[in-house]
């Protein structure tokens, strides 16, 4: 292209370029780009002109070129595929009229801040610096899916949206970032994939917003981070899924609000995570998913809970801020099917910081529990232990029992002497020591073959004979289960 073909925009670009220097065509430093479409030939630049300066451009000996220009109107698609530039790229507060194409291109370094663009394609490209899309207005998806950033990404306050709906209005898919990928308060509205995606550094989002009702709002399946993944003040309405990602610091989720009424509003399945926080938020609206997930330490108030959570094989070191039992049960029992794994996992937290009253009340819930999954006999028996001995968690229960009874048959039998088998031979009765021969089983005070109760109380000695039995099989059973967990 010969320079006298150039426009006196495009010229003064041309000039610019060769020594390293901004062209600005801005009227005020706070004009928004999303007027674009109506400025005129004086601050327009074809498509063309620009990719002819960064691949074959001449330099001036000395300078350092780079392509510097703000608040431009770009015409014609701007194709840079497999191109290899040795220059900056630092378009910032323009307007697009056509997505740019950077597919496979090698950059030095990508600056698009406050841009307003129907959508661009940069997958597969390599940036040996900073990609930065700070406030830009995206009409268009986004795909970045392959790229290499040997840098830092900035999306910090950008706006994503997308007229196919079938398509990600941003795709990160299996992206590399060198260092930390910075987007608090991004708007993206459609489906926002991070799959397979690697951030050597941080992940902030916090403040992001992320709307795709009834379908995938943010899907990051092994996203990796190398260090905190923040999402404090998420709003996400839509499905969230990090099922099988990698945080070696904190997945922070406070003052969360995530909504999916119809489905999983969150899903950290079979992910990795030091500490997850989710607290201080209103209530999930939807399903809770933390199946096969190992975290460090779970940070979960109780009151963000939803209706429906999905537990199995989830573990963790530490569970925070310390809760009564009590109020950490009703999560187990959210989720709808009996998993001893959950129950024991809190009871093992409790007994980490040294409560062992609430870590017996878990497993007292685990028992319950488990008698509703039996058949009627068990679950009859299971009652019975329930009653008697709280299945071994309660031994003083048993006490409780062997006193009443023992009351109520020395009473009885005080006051209706039973007749002795042989007079002669019968020790002196003590309606207590007899009583008690009938409860005990194994002891043996001499009365209870000495003397033959008739009539009603002979039933009552029936009665306490197999209450006796039932008291002691019942302790043995929870001593058992006591000594077995040790």
């Amino acid at each position: 292209m010969e320079i006298n073909d150039l426009t006196p925009a495009e010229e003064r670009v041309w000039r610019a370029f060769a020594r390293g220097e901004r062209v600005d065509f801005r009227t005020t430093p706070d004009e928004d780009a999303t007027d674009g479409n109506g400025w005129g030939p004086e601050r327009t630049l074809r498509a063309s002109v620009l990719k002819a300066l960064l691949v074959g451009a001449p330099q001036e000996e000395g300078e350092i070129a780079a392509l510097k220009v703000a608040g431009a109107r770009i015409t014609g698609k701007l194709s840079l595929m497999y191109a290899v530039l040795d220059h900056a790229v630092s378009l910032t507060h323009c307007s697009f009229d056509d997505e740019p194409n950077l597919y496979g291109t090698r950059l030095r370094q990508l600056n698009l801040r406050g841009s307003v663009l129907p959508g661009v394609s940069v997958g597969s490209t390599r940036i040996d610096g900073v990609l930065r899309m700070t406030e830009c207005r995206f009409r268009g998806p986004v795909r970045l899916g392959g790229a290499q950033i040997s840098a830092a990404l900035f999306m910090d306050r950008a706006e994503f949206t997308s007229p196919d709906a079938d398509e990600p209005v941003l795709q990160l898919n299996h992206a590399e970032i060198g260092d930390d990928m910075w987007a608090p308060e991004m708007r993206a509205y459609g489906q926002t994939r991070f799959d397979g995606a690697s951030v050597a550094g941080a992940v902030n989002l916090e403040g992001a917003e992320f709307h795709n009702p009834g379908a995938t709002a943010l899907s990051a399946l092994t996203f990796e981070t190398g260090a905190d993944l923040r999402m404090r003040h998420v709003r996400a309405q839509g499905r969230v899924d990090f099922r099988g990602s990698r945080t070696p610091g904190r997945f922070d989720l406070t003052r969360a609000h995530l909504s999916n009424a119809d489905g999983t509003a969150l899903r950290v399945s079979s992910c990795t995570v030091g500490e997850l926080w989710l607290r201080k938020g209103g209530v999930i609206e939807g399903i809770l998913n933390l199946r096969r997930a190992h975290i460090e330490v779970l940070y979960l108030d109780p009151e963000i809970l939803p209706d429906k959570v999905f537990l199995s094989d989830l573990t963790y070191t530490t569970l925070t801020p310390h809760e009564p039992a009590e109020r950490r049960l009703p999560m187990l029992d959210r989720d709808l099917a009996y998993e001893p794994h959950a129950y024991e996992q809190l009871t093992a937290a409790y007994r980490r910081i040294g409560d062992d009253y609430a870590a017996r009340l878990v497993q007292l819930a685990k028992q319950r529990r488990l008698r509703s999954t039996r058949a009627w006999y068990g679950r009859v028996w299971g009652y019975v232990q329930d009653a008697t001995v709280g299945y071994g968690f309660r031994p003083l229960r048993a006490a409780v029992w062997l006193l009443s009874l023992l009351a109520i048959g020395s009473i009885s039998y005080a006051l209706h002497h039973p007749r002795p088998l042989k007079a002669a031979e019968a020790p002196h009765f003590s309606p207590v020591f007899y009583t008690l021969d009938l409860l005990l089983p194994v002891i043996s005070f001499g009365q209870e073959g000495a003397f033959a109760p008739k009539g009603w109380y002979q039933y009552l000695s029936y009665a306490l004979i197999i209450t006796g039995w039932i008291l002691a099989t019942t302790v043995v059973t929870g001593v058992t289960r006591t000594v077995s967990r040790q």
